[in-house]
């Protein structure tokens, strides 16, 4: 299986993307260069936006591609698919729930059984969620002691629109699928769409 191991601060730094956006609340120490005489093709532009996408949700180009696939026999616009595609992911709700600090803290949560969709239990965090599904921490799982901190500082005011989440009970329902507003990722999915389309 294809880990991706490159040290995340330095990733946002190469990227142009400020680390609270992958979940990070360091700030980088280096100062970013800028290079003037350095002129950007198109393609590279585009290439960095497919980067900074997949960087974000912790996506390998196979799947990735998969997605933009997934996204093009879509009814809309195939961009605002892909990330809608994308946003569905099980460790992305998990992360959007507020029970992971980061994308990559919410696959191994994810990845080790603690979390429960529609009361069985998922450990694929590439799994897709639908409209009315309950996603929830397992039984099993609320004595672990990172759970019972994180039950002590839950907070439900960061849960996006299309999402409800109980406190008390740790869980959070997803109602719809969210539009491109209410995604908040700074990637120009355009820019994707163009050069998968070349």
């Amino acid at each position: 299986m294809a880990i991706d191991r490159v040290a995340s601060l330095k990733r946002c730094w190469a990227l142009g993307i400020e680390p609270g956006v992958v979940g990070l609340s360091k700030k980088s120490r280096r100062r970013q260069k800028q290079r003037m005489n350095r002129k950007v093709s198109e393609y590279g532009v585009q290439l960095k936006e497919k980067q900074k996408a997949k960087f974000i949700y912790g996506v390998l180009e196979k799947q990735f591609r998969g997605y933009y696939e997934k996204a093009k026999k879509m009814q809309g616009v195939t961009g605002e698919n892909l990330l809608c595609l994308l946003e569905r992911r099980m460790d992305n709700i998990v992360y959007r729930l507020g029970l992971a600090s980061t994308r990559r803290q919410a696959r191994q949560v994810v990845r080790h059984g603690h979390i429960t969709v529609n009361g069985k239990r998922v450990d694929i965090p590439s799994a897709l969620v639908k409209a009315g599904d309950v996603i929830a921490v397992a039984e099993s799982s609320r004595s672990n002691a990172f759970f019972k901190t994180l039950a002590e500082n839950y907070n439900t005011l960061s849960v996006p629109a299309w999402m409800t989440a109980d406190k008390e009970h740790m869980t959070g329902t997803v109602t719809r699928f969210p539009n491109r507003d209410e995604i908040d990722v700074p990637v120009n999915e355009q820019a994707i769409v163009e050069l998968y389309s070349k």
